[in-house]
């Protein structure tokens, strides 16, 4: 019974131009796609989302509210299509067992990392995707190089992995709180004094090293950035104050680091101009509208995995037939 009310939920979508008439949709897995083709004119679009490697960038000169020329149906529906497609894409590349996938989502409070995680990955086989949260290192985390966890957890060959917030947070909430530094009992690192720019380019040189040595040995490296707006978060903020089903996820401290919005842009600036590389390029994504968000982010997760040269295993007619005769019992 639920299943028979769950496919009248589902609506065929032929052409994109149909996909604006589409009504009554509140999720993208609400709506089934046969066949979605960007028009031409929005094929380059991605291309503005990304910090290009090697120059200066600074926050607030990408647009927190742009949609490409999307409209919101438009985008659900193209949603909807690679959904199905990376759902597909997955099984192959679990498959072949030669490539991982690390996806890093960073994002001020609010910006709707969870959200952007829950749509885009709503098709994917939980066997072969695994999350983590990075949040304030323990005893035994400080105790090791900052890193260390980061490695713990890093993705197997065949396996997608979601780092929401990751080791871009010991350049970021570190670099806003540079005290937090002193707790990890570095050498040489006896004051705040300690902490200069010296420190902070040495920071970035390893985590691109880092990276780097990863993506040399078959981890593709796909890093968001969920760019809000200062107006947008505090309006998302005060929902989540006035809503009794989520409130749970406010906290003081999300309010309290309102007050560094400042600081917090130029950490990202920093960040985006000193870690976007040819190999692991940073993506800005306009989030103040979460449809085209999550639209851009499958978007280039879909595209980046259709260019990978996977393909099923192939056994021979002999092996083939040593599996048939096993068969029989």
């Amino acid at each position: 019974m639920k299943e028979m009310k769950k496919m009248k939920k589902i609506k065929e979508i032929s052409d994109i131009k149909n996909a604006k008439d589409v009504k009554d949709v509140k999720d993208a897995k609400d709506v089934k796609v046969t066949k979605v083709e960007v028009p031409k004119k929005k094929t380059d679009w991605l291309k503005k989302l990304v910090a290009e490697p090697g120059k200066k960038h600074e926050v607030k000169n990408f647009k927190t509210d742009y949609t490409g020329g999307f409209k919101k149906k438009e985008s659900q529906a193209l949603l909807a299509a690679n959904i199905e497609k990376l759902a597909q894409l997955q099984d192959k590349f679990y498959a072949y067992d030669k490539y991982s996938l690390l996806i890093v989502v960073q994002a001020m409070d609010a910006a709707g990392k969870d959200g952007t995680i829950k749509h885009v990955m709503s098709g994917i086989n939980p066997q072969g995707c695994q999350v983590f949260s990075f949040k304030q290192p323990s005893r035994e985390e400080l105790d090791h190089s900052y890193l260390w966890r980061i490695v713990k957890n890093m993705p197997e060959r065949g396996r997608i992995g979601i780092f929401n917030r990751s080791h871009y947070e010991d350049v970021l909430v570190s670099r806003v709180h540079p005290e937090y530094i002193l707790n990890s009992q570095l050498p040489n690192i006896n004051s705040l004094n300690d902490i200069n720019e010296k420190f902070w380019e040495n920071r970035y040189r390893q985590i691109n090293d880092f990276e780097r040595s990863w993506v040399e040995n078959g981890t593709i490296i796909l890093k968001f950035f969920l760019n809000v707006s200062q107006e947008e978060q505090e309006k998302r903020l005060s929902e989540r104050l006035n809503n009794p089903d989520k409130i749970w996820k406010l906290s003081e401290s999300d309010l309290k680091e309102r007050a560094y919005w400042k600081d917090y842009m130029s950490a990202f600036s920093d960040m985006l101009s000193n870690t976007s590389t040819e190999y692991a390029p940073w993506h800005v994504i306009p989030a103040d509208n979460k449809w085209f968000m999550r639209y851009a982010v499958g978007s280039i997760i879909t595209d980046t995995m259709e260019k990978l040269p996977i393909s099923y295993p192939k056994i021979s007619e002999e092996e083939r037939k040593k599996l048939a005769e096993n068969l029989v019992i």
